[in-house]
């Protein structure tokens, strides 16, 4: 593998599986008010927080961690605010207290905070004023959760990645268009495993954790328990349970954290937790799993690279197919059956809608991964759905990029259309 790829590949990831506390939308929010209170350097008296339909719509049914079981775009915006670390980034929420928590209570209460709709922008779009008597600060995050792109004190721009207006460079970022099949399991088969394990073996020891903690205690609606309870704890069973009981007890407010991918704790959790039960029910080696975690979250990153962080697209689907198709290559598949199990399964479950993020997440998580396992050992029988069948194409790439399309392009109007009914703005 030339070097130049090589070394894309471990930015990437290194980029991208990051720990986060709580689900990603609500967090940046937090992100972003704990980022204005610093640039403002006192405590506000009035916020104002303008979101894209997508931020509304992942927030609106979540548990903002440590805030008490609170939900809600304030709650998050002002918990940032009261006792938020921007420095932390994604964790921004972990050092949150009781009296912060007090504090958050009296605000909301006082209806300090204003929430408004911001149309026809990024997906991913977060504006917040924080204002002080005279002074206010702004703090605009756009395109994925972390990234600042315009900051603003009392009408002085101090930073505008767009404009180039800043007082330090930008960091360049990865190159996700290096990203194919072929190379990606070419790269999972080579890499020198000292370069990722750390970021694998934290992914692992997070992502298991909370996936413990969901199945032992009452998270949500139960979705893994209810599978064990349904169908029993065989191995396919037990993968999937374990998955939706990390989203389970994260989308309800647990406090441990996740390490995402594409800025996704769901999605993170999914590429990870079942890889990990069937590894250990096979006894694979530690090398082995690495490889195919590997090729688990690059293979996610890559479908989300052509529809983006947020859409109507539910990101289960291209985290459950990347899941399968790693099994499918730690359990000795050759590259076309790898390649038949992305076919089979994003033949299967593409049209599954994001709704925001919310409890019934676990429940879609089991869905794209209960397609992913049957495509998986569909493809180790070399059963494969056919080009022209549907969306499938003649070409494996073609594919990926085609259900890219359909997230991207195809479901605009459906984007809108769910914001609409979640927001009670029609009434079907």
């Amino acid at each position: 593998m030339e070097q130049k790829i090589y070394d894309n590949y471990i930015n990437i990831l290194k980029e991208e599986l990051v720990p986060a506390l709580g689900c990603t939308e609500p967090i940046a929010i937090a992100y972003a008010g704990a980022k204005a209170r610093e640039i403002l350097g006192t405590f506000p008296q009035k916020v104002i927080v303008k979101c894209s339909g997508n931020i509304i719509k992942n927030v609106k049914g979540v548990t903002v961690p440590n805030s008490g079981d609170l939900k809600g775009i304030d709650t998050a915006a002002l918990l940032g605010i009261i006792g938020g670390n921007a420095d932390m980034q994604l964790e921004v929420l972990e050092s949150v207290t009781d009296e912060d928590r007090v504090k958050l209570r009296e605000l909301l209460k006082a209806k300090i905070c204003s929430c408004d709709l911001v149309e026809n922008t990024d997906n991913l779009y977060i504006d917040i004023t924080v204002v002080a008597d005279e002074h206010k600060a702004q703090v605009i995050v756009s395109d994925y959760h972390t990234n600042i792109i315009r900051i603003v004190k009392d009408d002085e721009v101090l930073y505008d990645k767009v404009n180039k207006i800043d007082n330090q460079a930008d960091k360049i970022e990865a190159d996700r268009n290096l990203l194919n099949v072929k190379d990606i399991i070419e790269f999972a088969d080579t890499v020198n495993l000292e370069d990722v394990k750390d970021i694998l073996s934290r992914q692992i020891n997070c992502n298991m954790a909370i996936a413990r903690e969901g199945i032992k205690n009452n998270f949500g609606a139960n979705v893994g328990l209810n599978l064990l309870a349904l169908y029993g704890d065989c191995l396919p069973v037990r993968a999937r349970a374990m998955a939706a009981a990390g989203s389970d007890a994260r989308m309800s407010g647990c406090s441990l954290p996740v390490v995402i991918n594409s800025g996704s704790g769901n999605q993170g959790m999914t590429v990870t937790i079942p890889l990990v039960v069937y590894a250990d029910e096979y006894k694979i080696s530690q090398e082995k799993l690495y490889r195919a975690l590997l090729v688990s979250n690059l293979l996610a990153i890559h479908q989300k690279k052509y529809i983006g962080k947020l859409s109507a697209f539910c990101g289960a689907v291209s985290a459950g197919y990347a899941c399968g198709a790693a099994i499918t290559y730690m359990l000795g598949g050759n590259f076309n059956q790898i390649a038949n199990t992305i076919i089979n399964t994003l033949a299967n479950t593409s049209g599954i809608i994001c709704d925001g993020a919310k409890p019934s997440c676990a429940a879609k998580i089991s869905s794209a991964l209960d397609a992913a396992l049957l495509a998986h050992t569909m493809s180790m029988h070399d059963d494969v759905f056919h080009a022209d069948e549907g969306i499938v194409k003649d070409d494996l790439e073609k594919t990926i990029r085609a259900v890219g399309y359909i997230g991207r392009e195809g479901m605009k109007s459906t984007d809108i259309e769910v914001l609409n009914i979640m927001i009670d703005k029609v009434c079907p």
